[in-house]
This record gives structure tokens, sequence and C-alpha cells, in this order.
């Protein structure tokens, strides 16, 4: 838990500027440049460039929070978000403990305990027996996730409706209901489900084929055919090769992870949009974003205007020059 809220509190500016990407695309006091980029724009006397608009970037958000609110002003929403981490953790753990791996998941009539279970059929268990824990975890602190949200997005608006997590949870009561610390739960839950899935097969597809059937395949006389004088030799590479495959392993577990979460973004911008659309703070409202009837009719407006990814890169924000966006 310790660690977890450490890491939450040093990740907290990145979330801050991401989630105010998210919400808009300008700020008050940024301006973004025009330059050239790469890209066919017919008709043009060099049709391999295209004249982009650079938006401002993580550090340009940065220096104008600090500018506005101090520095302090690069943690706003904390609080509510060191609660849902530590909530987290706690009931992702306890739902882990009521299903033990050796017994999630009833065995098949006449099955006996003893009997080997596949690789595959242990990712499958392995991996259900996460998505229920995780799906618990975010369930029950979605609506610390809402609050922390609305926090930050009062920054374009400068207002104070959500001063504290505790009034907060009266303000959403009082004028939306049970249903608004909700707002944005189903696509945040699809997305985490199908990242995890995402992941851990193309983890388990790499492992098998890819990184055992190689070693497999290497010739049988390098590793085990005994010859006294090459033993000592033999087992040396022998223990190299298996370091090095479980290390690619792992490396490969990263990588699909992060390849996941890049396929599932749009579920993560959608859910955020849909927890602070609507909700009284300027950022939800016209003209910085439209009222959505629902998650889907978010996916749908964001996917013809070509913004599924908005927010995704801090760092190279470019944009085909001409395309609107809304400044203050």
């Amino acid at each position: 838990v310790l660690l977890g809220s450490g890491l939450t509190v040093l990740s907290q500016p990145l979330m801050y500027v991401k989630v105010l990407v998210q919400v808009r695309v300008g700020m008050a006091g940024l301006r973004g440049r025009t330059g050239p980029g790469t890209g066919r724009a017919g008709g043009t006397a060099c049709p391999f460039l295209l004249q982009v608009y650079q938006l401002p970037g993580l550090f340009s958000y940065a220096k104008h929070i600090v500018k506005v609110d101090g520095r302090a002003g690069l943690f706003k929403g904390l609080a509510p978000r060191l609660c849902s981490s530590a909530i987290g953790t706690v009931v992702h753990s306890k739902v882990l403990q009521l299903f033990p791996p050796d017994s999630s998941f009833p065995l098949q009539p006449g099955a006996s305990k003893k009997e080997p279970v596949s690789s595959l059929e242990q990712v499958l268990k392995e991996t259900s027996r996460e998505m229920v824990a995780r799906s618990a975890a975010t369930l029950i602190t979605h609506p610390f996730h809402v609050i922390t949200l609305r926090c930050m997005v009062q920054f374009i608006g400068r207002e104070t409706k959500y001063s504290g997590t505790l009034s907060a949870f009266a303000t959403i009561y009082r004028e939306e209901g049970i249903l608004g610390f909700f707002a944005g739960l189903i696509p945040r839950l699809l997305g985490d489900i199908l990242s995890l899935w995402l992941c851990n097969m193309l983890a388990y597809l790499i492992n098998t084929y890819a990184l055992e059937n190689g070693v497999g395949s290497a010739p049988r006389s390098v590793f085990w055919e005994p010859q006294s004088h090459f033993g000592g030799i033999q087992v040396l590479l022998l223990l190299l090769q298996v370091s090095t495959m479980t290390e690619m392993k792992s490396y490969s577990q990263a990588v699909t992870g992060f390849f996941a979460s890049m396929l599932t973004y749009p579920f993560v911008l959608v859910s955020n949009l849909m927890a602070v659309n609507n909700c009284g703070l300027a950022g939800g409202l016209l003209p910085y974003a439209p009222t959505y009837s629902s998650w889907l009719d978010c996916w749908s407006q964001l996917h013809r205007e070509g913004n599924m990814s908005r927010g995704n890169s801090l760092f190279f924000r470019k944009v085909p020059a001409g395309k609107r966006y809304v400044w203050e």
C-alpha cells in the first residue's frame, strides 16, 4: 500500500496533465505552433510534407499550471486518488485470497486434483481470477476516480465545486444521485478486462511458440550430449540459455502490456470524458465538450472526429493544420 501510494504521488502531475489534454486540447495562456510534418498533401510542391499544428505538450501544460496555481497545483485531486489506490489494493488482495489459485474454479466432474494442468488452462484460470479481482477493485473505487477527475477538470473553469473528498461525495449525491458515482464505469471496466486478456494471451503465445520453441529447436548436442571435457561448459551454456529465456519472458509481459494498453486506450478516454460530462463544470460542457447521451455516443463522436487517441501522447502532439479546436 505504501509503495503504491508513493507511486501515485509521483505520477499525479502526469495524470493531471493527461486528463486536461483528454478533456480539451487548448488552454488559456498556451498556444501551439505551425510546423512541417510528415504525410501526403496532394497538390503541394512537396507531396510528402504536410503543415501540422503542434500542440502544447506535457512540460508546457505543467509550467502553465505552476504559473497559475503554484507547484501544489500539480497535485490537485491527489487525496481522492490516494484513497482509490489504497482501497483498490486492499480489495484486490482480499478478492484474490477468496479465490486461491488451486480452488478458484471448481474441477470438472471426475477430474482429479493431482492431474497436471496444461499451461494454457493455467493462464486462463489465472487471468479469470485476476479479472474478478480487478473488476471488484474498480467497481468499489470508481466513485473516488470520478471525484479525482472532476477535481482536476475544475482547473479549466477555475471552479471550486469539488474542494474536498467528503464534500464532493455530498455534492454528487445531491445533484446526480447514486448513479453519479459510477459515471464512465462501463467503458473503464471493459477497457481493463480487454487489456488484461490481451496482455496475458499475447504473452502466453510469445512465450510458448516463440521463446520456448526457439530454445527447444536448438541442436540437442550443444547442451545434452555427454562429453566429459566439455561438461562444465555445457552446463554453463544451459544455465545462460535458461536465464536468458526467463528474462525474455519477463520482457515479453511488459511489451504485451504496453501494446494492450495502447489498443484499449479509447476506453480510458471515453470513461474519463463520461465521468466529467455534463456535471456542472465548464470542462464538461460546451464549448469545451458536447453533452453525450451515453458512452457509446461519446465513442461515436470521438471516432468521427478522429480523436480516439487524444491525450495518449503528451510529448509529440500534432494535428493537421486547419482543424479547429477550442481555445479560451
